[in-house]
């Protein structure tokens, strides 16, 4: 695992960043293909817009004029003068507008926001949109076209043009980029889709990894618990086994009681590891009664007598809360409480001074229960209530567990509808504080 998942993290890093820069190269060819597209649609609309102007708007009739006196050629001289009619006479600009915007429906471009202008070859305007004059200085954003509207007379067999359709199409870029939009949003909630599913891996390969060395330490320690009672009652049923002990009715109740407590021990250490597989498979029952919480601080504190005797040690009370009945689990709470103070006697050294105090608010009790002990770092703050994980110890080698009493102390506060707080400094000490909801009368 220590070996494979850095490789299996860079290789999945690796194929993310291809795919981004092929993500980035195709909208990049998608953006030019959509322009020249969108160019050649623009061109296609003003190219059939001016030949059909250029067709209805195509010379008129010849008008007849007759004309007497002067230089005659003969009776009469006819003269036939051509008119061409101007756009502006033949259509409106709502007309030609209406023309253009039929062109885009029928090139699926019924969206695209454009001006427009019919003018004369010389730049006289005939008429123009209302944002025409204001979109055609902006040479680039804009994108702007020549139409030669082309008529076909009645006598020449050429085409002739003396008019220009010009069309600008505003922020081509934007457009294209609006156009492109739902592909852009679908491409991007893929990737984020694709980071999202290398996140979840990387975390449970994590997690695996995490939870296999939380196993490989809960059975080494489970194995060192084990082992050490066992050791004892061998060596103390090897000794019942000498004539000098079987003869000695007082050394031979010593090492039978040496076998006691150490079955004891075992069996505590078995109902550890029951408890905590119960609670996870299913939530705290609690059997809820009125508790005097510092009649229960008191009775848990005297069992620890000898500990602290051991340690040179006391504690120190100052229970102040004028509230101090909750509705709780006598047995789980009871266990809570004794969890943190013998979790308190072990990370400390001697002498051990430990302090629990109390006082109330409205609706909450708040046990505070504070050490002198070698303190906690900031991870192992994090982690402390996770179960299986153990703290460092630092020079203190006789503290035994499982690392289950914190995982138990937090679940049996949750299961009340309470709060529990850590802070620590390394080689200062440590403090709980616990909020549990007060039962009103």
């Amino acid at each position: 695992m220590k070996r494979t998942f850095p490789i299996i993290v860079i290789l999945i890093s690796l194929s993310l960043f291809g795919l981004f820069l092929l993500q980035v190269s195709w909208f990049n060819n998608l953006m030019e293909v959509t322009k020249t597209q969108l160019s050649e649609k623009i061109n296609n609309v003003g190219v059939g817009v001016a030949n059909d102007i250029g067709r209805t708007t195509r010379a008129a009739q010849p008008l007849r004029l007759n004309r007497r006196g002067g230089l005659l050629l003969g009776s009469e001289l006819q003269i036939r003068l051509f008119k061409q009619p101007t756009v502006e006479e033949r259509f409106t600009m709502e007309e030609v507008r209406d023309k253009i915007s039929k062109e885009f429906d029928r090139v699926q471009l019924g969206n695209l926001k454009f001006e427009f202008a019919v003018s004369d070859v010389e730049g006289d305007y005939e008429f123009y949109s209302t944002g025409y004059e204001q979109e055609f200085w902006d040479t680039i954003n804009n994108k702007r076209n020549y139409y030669p509207i082309l008529r076909e007379t009645d006598n020449l067999a050429f085409s002739e043009t003396n008019e220009l359709l010009i069309i600008i199409v505003p922020d081509v870029e934007k457009q294209v980029w609006a156009s492109l939009l739902w592909i852009l949003v679908g491409a991007i909630t893929f990737m984020v889709i694709i980071i999202a599913a290398f996140y979840v891996t990387v975390k449970t390969l994590l997690n695996q990894k995490k939870l296999s060395q939380i196993k490989s330490d809960f059975i080494n320690n489970m194995t060192h618990e084990f082992k050490t009672p066992l050791a004892t009652i061998s060596l103390a049923v090897d000794a019942l086994r000498s004539p000098k002990v079987q003869t000695n009715p007082d050394k031979a109740t010593y090492f039978t009681n040496i076998i006691k407590e150490e079955n004891i021990r075992m069996n505590k250490h078995v109902e550890t590891i029951l408890q905590a597989a119960f609670l996870e498979k299913q939530e705290l029952n609690l059997n809820l009664s009125k508790i005097d919480a510092h009649d229960m601080i008191h009775e848990v504190a005297s069992t620890f007598e000898l500990q602290l005797n051991d340690k040179n040690g006391q504690i120190q009370f100052l229970l102040n809360a004028s509230q101090h009945f909750i509705s709780g689990d006598d047995t789980h709470f009871r266990n809570m409480i004794s969890n943190l103070i013998d979790n308190a006697i072990k990370y400390s050294q001697d002498p051990v001074q430990i302090k629990i105090s109390t006082h109330s608010t409205r609706n909450v009790l708040v046990i505070r229960i504070d050490d002198n002990g070698i303190g906690m770092s900031k991870e192992s703050v994090k982690r402390v209530f996770e179960k299986f994980y153990r703290a460092h110890t630092g020079n203190l080698h006789n503290v035994k567990g499982f690392g289950l009493g914190m995982s138990y102390v937090k679940t049996v506060i949750d299961a009340h509808k309470g709060k529990i707080k850590v802070d620590s400094t390394l080689g200062k000490g440590t403090s709980f504080t616990i909020e549990m909801p007060l039962m009103h009368e």
